[in-house]
């Protein structure tokens, strides 16, 4: 099943349904352009085997940058490397996406940050705000199909911009962009009708969410989630990606609630896939997730130590290396000092590091 291809609504045909997550890595040169780095790093996963390979999310504006050495998509500067990354990655026989992201208030590198509504340091979106977003993100995909890549990723997960105006607890707004979970959802399926409806039919547009609480209570539950990957369905999306802990798992906060992924999986029309993400290291882990109802399986800490896992864990003695990893081991994985440095900061991820808690 992981290694059958799979073409999507848009016609874009993955190899496989093993895909890379979007990791960030701040590898990227101080303006945003494509490092060596970042080629090394993505061109090895590529080359290792992985049907789709995803950027990090990468800023469609100055305004939504959130952290040092991230990937850019907001100037024309960025599209020479960007075009030399995307034929890169084809070349070597996986599908190209871009992720495009927007952090709102998590925009730590903007002058300033956009938010729901004002509060400490930050400035609630206008209308004039919103429809830039909007601007901004149809931009972005431009660029990447100018580029090359097979397709775009909107980044509406993980507590960036889309996902504050989609959380109850985040979006206190009363007018159409708060309040109901219609108005809650308005901005991200403004921004997919507008991609969509710039890019090549032949292009793939697909969308990340985080559909329940996993951390803080925001208010994200799994049938209001289903309810605007529904809506996602409709607007053209090519697919759901599902952020989470657990490819295979349930709500952490809501007893008695469905698998996540098969709740998406019943929900939504067969030609729009779901990708789900969290806690796969081997074959076994992979194709419980599919069983559970994804239908690409995605691969994040599995993939940064083994850039060729989908053939590597073919073998019967595959055994994943795990935290805590070597130096020595994740840069023979490709990854550069910048990403080293940043993973360095998470406890028990890399010896030296910041020790395991």
């Amino acid at each position: 099943m992981l290694d059958t291809a799979l073409t999507l609504r848009s016609g874009v045909t993955l190899p496989n349904r093993i895909a890379l997550a979007p990791l960030t890595n701040t590898m990227s040169q101080a303006d945003g352009r494509v490092s060596e780095d970042d080629l090394r790093f993505l061109v090895a996963r590529s080359r290792g085997g992985f049907g789709l390979v995803e950027t990090c999310a990468t800023f469609v504006s100055a305004e939504g940058k959130a952290w040092a050495g991230q990937l850019g998509i907001s100037d024309e500067a960025h599209v020479p490397g960007l075009t030399e990354l995307a034929a890169a990655i084809e070349v070597e026989g996986g599908r190209s996406i871009v992720q495009l992201h927007h952090a709102g208030v998590k925009a730590d590198q903007a002058p300033e940050k956009l938010s729901t509504v004002d509060g400490d340091g930050v400035r609630g979106a206008t209308a004039a705000d919103l429809k830039r977003v909007v601007d901004d993100f149809v931009a972005a995909a431009d660029r990447a199909v100018r580029a090359g890549f097979s397709g775009v990723e909107i980044h509406g997960a993980n507590g960036y911009l889309f996902t504050q105006f989609l959380a109850p607890k985040d979006n206190p707004r009363t007018d159409a962009y708060g309040g109901s979970l219609a108005n809650r959802a308005r901005l991200l399926r403004e921004v997919l009708q507008a991609v969509r409806s710039e890019v090549p039919d032949d292009f793939a547009v697909g969308v990340r969410l985080s559909p329940v609480d996993f951390y803080d209570l925001k208010g994200l539950v799994l049938s209001d989630s289903v309810q605007v990957g529904e809506w996602l369905a409709e607007d053209g999306a090519d697919w759901v990606h599902l952020s989470g802990r657990d490819a295979s798992g349930t709500p952490p906060k809501e007893p008695g609630a469905p698998v996540i992924a098969r709740a998406f999986r019943d929900a939504l029309p067969r030609e729009v896939a779901v990708l789900a993400v969290g806690g796969i290291w081997t074959r076994e882990d992979a194709e419980r997730a599919m069983h559970s109802g994804a239908d690409v399986a995605v691969l994040g800490k599995a993939a940064m130590a083994h850039a060729d896992w989908p053939r590597a864990s073919a073998a019967a003695e595959f055994a994943p290396v795990k935290p805590t990893w070597s130096l020595a081991h994740l840069k023979q994985a490709a990854l550069g000092e910048a990403f080293l440095r940043y993973i360095q900061a998470f406890p028990g991820m890399v010896e030296g590091g910041k020790p395991p808690r």
